[in-house]
């Protein structure tokens, strides 16, 4: 007794640690995380290999970078897309590797270093150096820039980027003799090419009569397990899911700005009119009072949205219009100035990036000592090769196209505001540093062409909000909803409140926004934790809605089930029901004229039809019927064909044999064209299906 006595407290001890120990375990398997190891990082597993968050994330940046440098404006949708093709990107570049490496795939130290400066230098070096004014690549060029990066005073970023990008280039080479070894396996026979020239070109004339699908009213149709079932596992094949999705209905609570709320806000800014038409220093005055800082710079006609553009190029300085809505926004304008200026801006850039440098303001000075170099000489050309951090513009010596006040590039694109006022404010021949959102600019200004009124307006918004009462009686009104839920009385809760339920289906984990919901990626971070049947347990925010929702359907990855797919084949199903009824019709006749008599139809002569073009006439797309006809004996009545409109019979009066194929490599190498064209896509396409992948994406982006 005393021995357990004094060593009860340690039982107890370990006990505990061991209820504890237990607990911790079943809520990390519970949750899908591991005890052991953080696994935060881990986007995705493909074929064993794990996908890093943080390199992922990375290729992301780049991606999204890219898009902004464009110009695009990165919307919810955007974000998706970029996301969603970054993720395509990699994966694919993940299952290609394993393909490589398994066939044993090299670049040599040889190829590699032909790939970069031999006699025929990759297609991506050779149009990243060349010349702006012959389109062909400039050897000295090449050799100047790789000089430089082995010089001492080389910029260790770019120096790694280039590295990067000849791995690039060598994994690209690697990827594209593994799609040559694919490719030249593809081989077209005689036989392929006289199939597809008379696919193409042998005719066909027949007679059709045919019942609608429509005749029938879906209202005297019943439906059946049986039916259902016939259906599905006839057609199981086209219900393979390619990734998991996930449904869910939902109540939204309307928190929109109500008309007192908008009175208020026009009551400011119609306080804020009469001192923006005083006001001595309008730029200031945008920024205290707009809610959008934008500078106030001059726009040709055409620049400004469509109220203000007619109106204040025919208004005097000092103007002031509105208030007036637009966005969302009431707001104000006021013409500040106007002149007559050049029409386009051609000019050239040295871009210095000031994360490399240290800062902003140590970037600026190495502009300001590049500006010496050239002010005393240098070329500008070769300082841009070597020290701009825009490659696309450097190996062209820094030339960009010509630009007008409003920033629009002739062949598209968008410059800075920052870059296009100090361009257009300098004189020709003159050098200017600048920053912008990408860095810190040396411009110079290599011609000023045309001339063309501008103006400078100010323009101060303030957005059309809700009020705290108009969003708290909402938000109230919505935590009331759900508190009154169960998982057994969404719908009638819904019809006691006399609400409007909607739905989002089949969306993806990675979905940014819902059809009536951006910027929704809470509540589908939601959806992949919560189970079918499940109530949120919050009120979620979606812009200016608040929404309770309620997961109604989970479609995992793989073939679906007839319980998921059967409101989606509930159409196709209901048209093979009737199509039975419709047959009938017909039966009993021997001739085309019988079989549309019985029916109460017409016959339908059709001339001239492809196989490779399978339309009849005034109906639509029917593969199924025009195949059926290619392959029937002459003046012989068909059976009843299920179409895509109704049911079909027809009677094939002639075939009309093209010519004789006397010579087929023309008609091979088109066939195979299309073959080589298809390979790529289809090879990947490939690989992914039968990829194990699990997946990440819904808890981490």
């Amino acid at each position: 007794m005393g021995y357990l006595r004094d060593r009860m407290g340690k039982i107890v001890a370990i006990l505990i640690g061991l209820a504890l120990l237990a607990f911790i375990v079943s809520e990390v398997v519970r949750s899908g995380g591991s005890f052991f190891r953080d696994d935060n990082n881990e986007l995705a597993v493909v074929n064993g290999e794990k996908v890093p968050y943080d390199e992922f994330n990375k290729k992301l940046e780049q991606n999204t970078a890219q898009f902004k440098q464009a110009g695009q404006a990165i919307s919810p949708q955007i974000t998706s897309y970029i996301q969603e093709t970054t993720w395509n990107q990699y994966l694919s570049q993940i299952l290609m590797n394993k393909e490589v490496e398994k066939l044993g795939i090299v670049v040599g130290s040889d190829e590699s270093t032909s790939m970069v400066n031999g006699n025929t230098p990759d297609q991506q070096i050779a149009r990243q150096f060349s010349d702006p004014q012959t389109g062909q690549f400039d050897r000295n060029k090449l050799n100047q820039f790789l000089s430089y990066l082995q010089s001492a005073k080389a910029d260790p970023n770019q120096k790694q980027a280039w590295a990067d990008f000849l791995t690039q280039l060598i994994e690209a080479k690697k990827a594209t003799k593994y799609m040559a070894l694919v490719t030249n396996g593809l081989y077209v026979n005689s036989l392929d090419a006289k199939d597809d020239y008379e696919a193409k070109n042998k005719l066909v004339n027949f007679k059709y009569a045919t019942l609608d699908y429509a005749s029938i009213p879906d209202a005297k149709v019943t439906l059946t397990d049986d039916d259902y079932n016939t259906y599905y596992n006839a057609h199981k094949g086209e219900f393979k899911n390619p990734q998991d999705v996930r449904s869910f209905e939902y109540v939204s609570f309307n928190a929109s700005p109500s008309k007192e709320d908008s009175a208020a806000i026009k009551a400011q800014v119609d306080k804020l009119a009469e001192a923006f038409k005083t006001s001595t220093n309008d730029s200031l005055f945008v920024q205290i009072n707009s809610e959008t800082k934008t500078p106030v710079s001059f726009q040709k006609k055409g620049g400004l949205e469509p109220k203000l553009d007619t109106v204040m190029f025919n208004a005097a300085k000092g103007f002031v219009y509105g208030p007036y809505i637009s966005n969302g926004s009431y707001k104000l304008a006021k013409l500040t100035d106007e002149k007559i200026t050049f029409d386009s801006v051609r000019t050239r850039h040295i871009l210095i990036n000031p994360a490399a440098e240290g800062g902003v303001e140590k970037a600026i000075a190495k502009a300001d000592s590049i500006k010496k170099l050239i002010q005393g000489g240098k070329s500008f050309t070769d300082l841009a090769s070597t020290f701009s951090t825009d490659k696309g513009s450097a190996v062209k010596g820094g030339e960009i196209p010509a630009f007008d006040v409003n920033g629009n590039m002739g062949g598209g694109g968008q410059i800075t505001p920052e870059y296009t006022n100090a361009a257009f404010k300098a004189g020709k021949g003159d050098l200017v540093v600048v920053t912008s959102q990408f860095g810190v600019h040396l411009i110079q200004i290599e011609d000023q062409k045309g001339s063309v009124k501008v103006v400078k307006v100010a323009i101060v918004d303030k957005p059309i909000t809700a009020s705290s009462k108009t969003q708290t009686v909402a938000y109230s009104h919505a935590q009331q909803f759900l508190g009154n839920l169960t998982k057994d009385n969404f719908d009638a809760e819904v019809k006691k409140e006399g609400l409007k339920k909607s739905v989002a289906e089949d969306f993806t984990g990675v979905a940014a926004s819902l059809p009536g919901l951006d910027n929704a990626r809470e509540v589908v971070r939601w959806a992949y934790k919560a189970e079918k049947g499940d109530i949120t347990d919050k009120v979620f925010t979606i812009g200016d809605q608040y929404i309770v929702t309620r997961l109604t359907e989970i479609k995992p990855k793989g073939i679906l089930s007839l319980e998921a797919v059967k409101k989606q084949i509930e159409p196709a199903v209901r048209n093979e029901v009737k199509a039975k009824e419709l047959a009938a019709k017909f039966q009993g006749a021997t001739t085309i004229d019988q079989a549309a008599q019985k029916a109460g139809v017409k016959v339908v002569p059709v001339q001239n039809v492809v196989f490779a073009n399978p339309i009849i006439p005034g109906a639509s797309l029917e593969y199924k019927v025009i195949g059926s006809i290619f392959g029937s004996k002459l003046n012989t009545l068909s059976k009843p064909i299920n179409g895509q409109q109704g049911v079909y019979v027809y009677v094939v009066d002639s075939f009309t044999n093209p010519p004789a194929l006397t010579n087929n490599v023309r008609e091979k190498q088109q066939v195979a064209q299309a073959l080589m064209q298809r390979a790529a896509g289809q090879v990947l396409d490939a690989l992914k299906d039968n990829a194990i992948v699990k997946d990440n994406r819904a808890k981490l982006l």
